[in-house]
């Protein structure tokens, strides 16, 4: 009787510790990132989709293993400070500084010891984020697309298919860092070319309509739009301007252009939060930022919407057609 009780208590003990460690894991917190984005959560749904896929991908799911707490500025650049301080104090695991530079900045004023996934579309050296892109060191690293240093290029291939636009329209947010260098660049490349460019600034809705009544009063041959959440936040408005006012505009990437841009050069949003899904896992899973070097777009696309040159009265050149990534009939 006695060495059956014992059997009995060896088995019991031995299951509970079989299962105890299971146990201890379903009691361990979630891990929670903390989303930073300068702009509102409606427009930009279907980029934090994208993220959560890169999330997913590597094993995690929101609601599931992971908590994911969203602050939205609205456009308000001021309120991204006290954002990144809240996730601080809130000890989130890491720290998803999306829609441009001002949300990273803001994220690596308020820490060095959390870690930090930035997204941008410039060079993060320019603004202290990285000590390099290859070693970044600290607590930072990213997903980087060098959009701004490609404006003279899609300067470029506007003017092809607008040749007789002698001065063209630059439409940007001066609230944003990396448009500081953008309109000396800009102004170079137009140079080489033979153009004028005129800056227009916008940081509001009705800023947008502003600048249209410019283009449309100075009769401006055709319209760049630089990369920016905001004007991406707003990108129906200045999509449906443009065509209203017949101003032939080219856009950072696709999905800035939406269904109705004319034609755009530039890389995949969609691609790159997902990307930065996938970097911010590998932090949740043990790498270290500095380990990381910054994810760099390698790879732009050029997309043509036919339909809309038709409807400016455009003839887009054959070389034009041959080089696209897209073309929308």
């Amino acid at each position: 009787m006695l060495d059956l009780r014992r059997r009995d208590f060896v088995t019991l003990l031995g299951s509970a510790m079989a299962a105890w460690p299971v146990a201890v894991r379903a009691q361990q917190p979630m891990p929670v990132i903390g989303f930073l984005h300068g702009q509102s959560p409606r427009p930009f749904a279907p980029l934090v989709a994208s993220f959560n896929r890169g999330l997913k991908e590597a094993g995690y799911i929101e609601g599931e293993n992971l908590a994911i707490e969203y602050r939205w500025a609205e456009g308000h650049s001021d309120r991204l400070p006290a954002f990144a301080a809240e996730f601080v104090k809130r000890r989130v695991s890491v720290i998803a500084a999306t829609g441009g530079i001002n949300p990273a900045i803001a994220a690596k004023a308020a820490t060095n010891t959390i870690p930090i996934v930035f997204m941008s579309n410039d060079d993060p050296r320019k603004f202290g984020l990285v000590a390099s892109l290859n070693r970044p060191d600290g607590n930072v690293t990213g997903v980087s697309w060098f959009s701004a240093e490609t404006g003279p290029k899609r300067l470029a291939l506007l003017h092809d298919l607008v040749p007789d636009a002698k001065t063209i329209a630059v439409l940007l947010n001066p609230n944003i860092a990396e448009s500081v260098r953008q309109p000396a660049e800009l102004a170079e490349a137009a140079r080489s070319l033979g153009l004028e460019i005129v800056i227009l600034s916008a940081t509001t809705p009705s800023d947008i309509d502003i600048a249209f009544g410019t283009i449309v009063q100075r009769r401006l041959g055709a319209l760049v739009v630089t990369g920016d959440s905001f004007l991406l936040n707003q990108r129906a408005q200045i999509v449906a301007l443009a065509a209203q006012h017949s101003v032939p505009a080219m856009y950072v990437n696709r999905q800035m252009a939406g269904a109705d841009g004319l034609m755009s050069y530039g890389n995949s949003l969609v691609d790159a939060y997902r990307r930065a899904g996938g970097y911010t896992a590998r932090i949740l899973k043990g790498e270290k930022p500095s380990d990381l070097p910054v994810d760099q777009a390698t790879r732009f696309e050029l997309m043509i919407n036919l339909k809309t040159a038709r409807t400016l009265g455009l003839r887009v050149p054959e070389k034009l057609i041959a080089t696209a990534d897209e073309v929308i009939e």
